[in-house]
């Protein structure tokens, strides 16, 4: 890495330019620029994900202060507040989304060898949404309540590395359940869900795909046993039974068999009931399979709390799509990057650092896992002691 560049074009360089280019020309995103380029579009707003600015007027006045050293980041125009914000209306947000596509695909093979707490050699995704709130006022278009809007963030992840894989942002009235309709289904391939995901119609399209789902069932449900195995109750496991749905609705939309397979979870003394198309994993594979559901809730609060993702720049919906999806773009790069020059630290820390770094003219990898000197502790003391034992 050449330590004659600064911290943020060194984070650039991980970029594929080629394949950016690409998705711009896919739609015209250059058509009619003469200065501020969808590159200088991309370059403002990962600065601003990456040193949590607060508006618009934040990012201008930063990269303004740093304007000797813009050139030299990949800036190829001056930054003004309402040119980014003209950019973040129009510019077609799908370029930014392509794009975070490539990366995705990029990380997923870099971590692809990764464990995540269960032996499997199949791909196992986690699936649920997270809801932003916003002004009613500012984002009439997202109205979710009487006087509140919000958008929701529905995500697939794959555990390996806990990198989104698919991402539909969408107002706050739609429904959980219906942007199952949306997930790309991969045969052979595991879909761990929450119970808020009933719908045997629509998990019937998992069996058809060939493809495993691994969701809580409802306490309500009304089911049929037709088989029972034996279990090893001193793991937690209480049963493992073959079903099939006997409600009129219910076994008309999944007329195949399912398992049930109940566990208790000690530690936090509760009972769990899992219904899944997999007859072949064990019952406490399963089990440990759910558990690892959590990681997407960790996803959550991880952009949450480091990414500019629950305040936005601009109140349409280009703008707000084209925010999730540059911060999608720059939790991805900061996974690359980890991972390509073996940092042995959490993405949190590495994230902090970055955000006080990324205009010195130091290797990346020397300002991340560079460990703090530790000072020896002198034997000599200046001061006298104050008692006398």
């Amino acid at each position: 890495m050449n330590a004659g560049q600064t911290i943020f074009s060194q984070l650039m360089d991980f970029l594929p330019t080629h394949e950016f280019n690409r998705c711009v020309r896919r739609y015209a995103g250059n058509r009619r620029v003469r200065q501020f380029s969808c590159r200088d579009q991309f370059l403002c707003m990962a600065f601003a994900q990456l040193t949590y600015r607060e508006s618009l007027r934040d990012i201008e006045t930063c990269l303004r202060a740093m304007s000797h050293k813009l050139y030299h980041a990949g800036f190829r125009t001056t930054v003004a507040r309402s040119t980014l914000a003209d950019a973040n209306e129009v510019r077609d947000w799908r370029i930014y989304a392509d794009f975070a596509a490539v990366l995705i695909a990029h990380a997923r093979r870099l971590y692809a060898k990764d464990g995540f707490g269960v032996e499997l050699k199949r791909t196992v995704y986690a699936f649920d949404s997270t809801t932003i709130d916003l002004c009613l006022a500012l984002f009439p278009w997202a109205q979710f309540r009487r006087h509140k809007s919000a958008v929701k963030l529905h995500t697939l992840i794959d555990l390996r590395g806990s990198i989104p894989c698919f991402v539909h942002v969408s107002g706050g009235k739609m429904a959980d359940v219906t942007s199952l309709d949306l997930v790309p289904i991969e045969a052979g391939s595991f879909y761990v869900l929450d119970r808020g995901y009933t719908d045997f119609g629509r998990l019937y399209r998992f069996t058809q795909g060939s493809a495993f789902f691994i969701i809580r069932a409802k306490r309500d449900l009304d089911f049929i046993r037709q088989a029972r195995r034996e279990v090893d109750k001193s793991t937690g496991l209480r049963s493992d039974t073959t079903i099939r749905l006997r409600g009129p609705k219910t076994s008309t939309l999944y007329p195949a068999p399912l398992r049930r397979i109940s566990y208790y979870a000690a530690d936090i003394d509760k009972r769990f009931v899992f219904l899944t198309n997999n007859f072949t994993l064990s019952p406490l594979t399963i089990a440990r399979l759910y558990k690892c559901r959590w990681q997407v809730e960790l996803f959550f609060k991880w952009i949450k709390q480091y990414l500019r993702i629950k305040a936005f720049y601009g109140t349409s919906i280009n703008a707000v799509k084209t925010q999730v999806w540059i911060a999608v773009c720059v939790y991805v790069l900061v996974a690359i990057v980890k991972k390509e020059l073996k940092i042995d630290r959490s993405m949190g820390e590495i994230l902090q650092i970055l955000s006080i770094s990324l205009f010195e003219r130091t290797p990346v990898l020397q300002a991340i896992s560079h460990d703090p000197l530790t000072m020896e502790s002198s034997t000599v003391h200046n001061q006298l002691p104050l008692f006398d034992f």
